[in-house]
């Protein structure tokens, strides 16, 4: 069995302390750095034997999440992201996305919650729970990371992809309305009709789906 090595950084030690235990209690997982915020890991990290996984809380003195994990994208992008937070936020979810996170666990998740989530991560390369439908990770899964033409197999116009760019953004549904000189309710349509296009329930799932499509750059992004 392959052992994967994961990185935590939290600045609640207990907390820390606990997800370690717990995940050392993992068949083929082992805490092999611990940090007590976004600084503190970017210079535990051994460029010879980094973590396959880094668990990253966002909320953190001296280099929060979102600072991190772009830093890590940056020097190590074949690690994997996995962010922590005790809010189900959704622009927080879509920065940390932007800044090369693969999945997104809530710090009140069950056990099983989060081996599943460093079971996908390692095996999969993305995880995010109930956030997006099983048809959306198989999409992903089967794409892999080159951003193959989705868009022409599922028919996207050039308004639907102008939509999810915005949706990649901070922007309110409003204020993208205000973007495409259009009506509130014309965003609306738009937003159902994608999400039942693409079988997707969240804007969050909507910004994972342009972003690993190449709908949206991440690069051009921050």
């Amino acid at each position: 069995m392959k052992h994967y090595f994961v990185a935590l950084a939290d600045d609640h030690v207990l907390i820390r302390n606990g997800l370690a235990g717990l995940i050392n209690s993992f068949d083929g997982y082992k805490v092999s750095l611990q940090a007590v915020n976004g600084q503190e890991l970017t210079e535990k990290i051994d460029p010879k034997t980094p973590p396959d996984i880094v668990l990253l809380d966002i909320n953190m003195p001296k280099k929060d999440g979102f600072d991190t994990a772009f830093w890590l994208r940056n020097h190590f992008p074949d690690i994997k992201v996995l962010a922590l937070s005790m809010y189900d936020n959704e622009s927080a979810i879509i920065r940390m996305l932007k800044n090369g996170a693969r999945g997104y666990v809530l710090k009140d998740a069950e056990p099983s919650d989060l081996k599943r989530a460093l079971d996908d991560v390692s095996e999969k390369g993305f995880y995010y729970s109930d956030l997006v439908t099983g048809h959306l990770m198989n999409t992903i899964h089967k794409m892999g990371d080159d951003g193959a033409g989705n868009k022409n197999i599922l028919h996207l116009n050039d308004r639907e992809i102008e939509f999810l760019k915005y949706v990649c953004t901070e922007l309110t549904y409003k204020e993208i309305a205000d973007k495409m000189y259009l009506s509130p309710r014309t965003i609306d349509g738009y937003r159902d009709a994608l999400f039942e296009k693409l079988s997707i329930k969240t804007r969050v799932g909507l910004a994972i789906y342009a972003i690993k499509n190449g709908i949206v750059n991440i690069d051009e992004m921050n």
